[in-house]
């Protein structure tokens, strides 16, 4: 592990231009410039994507496409609400998201073709293996070398809150797939490598103390370089990875404490968070719910900060290993239930973050993406549950300089089949690569990943544009 300065010993030249061997998220080992390598191309769009996503596979017929008329069997187990969109409804627990859904824009012909608890799309045979961002990464970079926060990141609730139970996700979402481990996203709060190295091993309680001796190590440092020819021919991306360990860019974008007090109240979903009502179910679910509530306001105004910073990928991960799985049995709610346990607060984090990306200006410079990994049956179990489906499954967008308002595709009476054309991940990742890529200049540029060529290739989400 790389270190500024050790006890009293200045860095030296060797320590110097090795800079790092720092490790990302634990899976390997790489050189702090390789994060900086960007290439200078003119493919990037300068646009964002957040993908907030709801493992465990939320139910539609909760969410965006309620079937109050359908068969008995299959019907709305929840009330429903009017939307700013005439004729459109959401279910009873999203009145926030139905007010604004001239702003939104909903799939209801989405099939992710999975039904099994992963991470699909976000890691699958669709993505070629890798997270999404990864692709991204690949193509700009490790990390942005202007602002010098990583351009791929995973948030989970640990990230905002290290006293709730610990996020993880029913598979790896920091697979790079074929590529190098050097575009792992960077996921704080887990204690990787990259994380300690990046915040110099030095508490904040002691920062002030010790900066002055830090800036005379520096400005000696300095002397150093300029009377070293070895030192003072070093790369500018060398020079680069030095400022890395002193800017404080990630700690900064990450670190809430910088933001307006008044927009994180604004956030804030924690009243909606409680430990009491679903004690009853195993396996600790309580505390996940309670969990997912508490974090998620805060997990979306840390992503919207980290674009503002210069991530273009970051992936947000609240639900745990399956929060959203709705079957009514000793591990699960059931949709109504569900609903009532984290509706609210989803309803409130995801209606707060777009108004303060639209307060900000940045609804052409953010896509914001919800969905799981599926969706839900249409058919109630016996115990009033609904199970797993691969059929059909709630997809929301926003923003990234698209059309508004608009209900794409519609499915069948029961709601659980598309009764128009069926968008698949393969679309939506398309859609995602297309919102920060010019895919035109992209497939003309020799260096194109094949991957990346063939995934922009898809058909994006018609209508969504």
């Amino acid at each position: 592990m790389l270190t500024i300065f050790d006890g009293d010993r200045s860095m030296n030249r060797r320590e110097l231009l090795r800079i790092g061997t720092l490790g990302l998220g634990g899976s390997g080992l790489l050189g702090l410039p390789e994060l900086l390598s960007a290439t200078e191309n003119g493919f990037t769009t300068g646009k964002s994507v957040i993908f907030l996503f709801q493992q465990g596979g939320p139910s539609q017929q909760e969410m965006y496409d309620p079937k109050p008329d359908g068969p008995a069997s299959s019907r709305t187990m929840t009330g429903t609400v009017s939307t700013s969109i005439p004729g459109v409804h959401f279910g009873e627990y999203l009145p926030k998201l139905a007010g604004m859904a001239h702003k939104l824009s909903v799939v209801r012909s989405y099939q992710t073709n999975n039904a099994g608890h992963n991470i699909r799309p976000l890691v699958g045979p669709e993505s070629k293996e890798a997270n999404i961002g990864a692709h991204y990464a690949r193509l700009v970079g490790s990390m942005n070398p202007e602002t010098l926060v990583p351009t791929n990141m995973v948030l989970f609730p640990q990230a905002v809150d290290e006293t709730v139970t610990k996020g993880s996700a029913r598979g790896n979402l920091a697979s790079t797939g074929e590529y190098s481990s050097r575009f792992t996203p960077f996921i704080p709060g887990t204690g990787g490598q990259l994380q300690k190295d990046l915040e110099l091993a030095l508490p904040r309680e002691r920062f002030l103390e010790d900066r002055k001796a830090l800036l005379a190590k520096l400005d000696d440092l300095s002397r150093k370089m300029d009377s070293d020819a070895g030192i003072g021919a070093m790369s500018e991306l060398q020079a680069q990875a030095t400022q890395v360990l002193l800017s404080g860019g990630i700690s900064k974008a990450l670190d809430l404490g910088e933001e307006d007090p008044r927009v994180v109240a604004r956030f804030d979903t924690s009243k909606f968070a409680t430990m009491k009502k679903w004690q009853h179910k195993k396996r600790g679910q309580a505390g996940l719910y309670h969990g997912h509530n508490a974090t998620l306001g805060k997990l979306l105004l840390q992503a919207r900060r980290l674009c503002e910073a210069g991530c273009g990928f970051v992936t947000v991960h609240a639900s745990y290993a399956g929060v959203w799985d709705f079957h009514a049995d000793g591990n699960n709610l059931s949709p109504r239930e569900g609903m009532e346990a984290l509706g609210p607060a989803f309803d409130h984090a995801v209606a707060a973050l777009i108004e303060d990306i639209e307060a900000r200006g940045l609804q052409d410079k953010i896509l914001l993406v919800v969905s799981g990994e599926m969706g839900r049956n249409p058919k109630v179990n016996k115990r009033g549950g609904r199970d797993h489906w691969s059929r059909l499954a709630p997809l929301m967008l926003y923003g990234g300089g698209y059309e508004p308002g608009q209900v794409i595709g519609a499915s069948d009476k029961p709601g659980g089949e598309p009764a128009t054309e069926s968008f698949t991940p393969g679309h939506l990742i398309s859609t995602i690569l297309r919102t920060v890529f010019d895919a035109g200049k992209l497939r003309i540029d020799a260096d194109t990943p094949p991957a990346v060529t063939e995934l922009i290739g898809h058909e994006p989400i018609t209508g969504f544009g």
